[in-house]
Parts: C-alpha cells; structure tokens; sequence
C-alpha cells in the first residue's frame, strides 16, 4: 500500500472514483453474479468495469469467486472491509434522493 499524508486521501484513493461507490453501493444488497453487476451500472462500458472490479479487488473491498460450473460464472460480494462502507454509502444515497425531482 502507498504512502499516504492524509487518511481522506487514502479513503478517496480506495473509493473515490465515478464507479467505485456504485458497485460496492449495489454489492451491499449481497453477492451477484458479474454480468447482473454490471448491468445494475449501465452507463459503465466493460473495460471500466474490469478495471474497477481489480482496483475493488487489489483493495480488499470485494471478493471475486469463480464458480467451476458449466458455463462458468463469477460471483462478487464484498468483504467485511467492504461492508464497514455501508453506512457512508446509504447516506450518500439518501442526500441523492432528496436532490432529485
């Protein structure tokens, strides 16, 4: 893990991009399969997708499960770390809502 001189800058680093709170937002309902996932996000193209699932991954907010079934499938679900998010992101939710028209 890098260096870090502040701790919102670390917590920006791990969740602070456009897709980020989306996902680990939509994974707090519990496990889904990839494509369900992605589709929950549907203005993310799949190579942001990919890239933000690693990203999630490499931080320890979620868990990728590859399923040895025919045909394969691979199921995400977030960790406890992940979880710990739950709060922060309904309440980014609930100022959303009021926003909205």
């Amino acid at each position: 893990m890098k260096n870090y001189y502040c701790s919102l800058h670390l917590t920006m680093d791990m969740i602070g991009n456009k897709w980020k709170p989306l996902i680990l937002f939509h994974l707090l309902a519990g496990p889904q399969r990839s494509g369900a996932l992605q589709r929950s996000v549907p203005e993310i193209s799949n190579k942001m997708f990919t890239q933000t699932i690693r990203e999630l991954e490499r931080d320890h907010l979620l868990t990728r499960t590859v399923h040895p079934v025919v045909p394969p499938h691979v199921e995400y679900e977030l960790t406890d770390l992940g979880r710990s998010l739950e709060d922060i992101l309904k309440e980014l939710d609930n100022w959303g809502k009021k926003l909205m028209p």
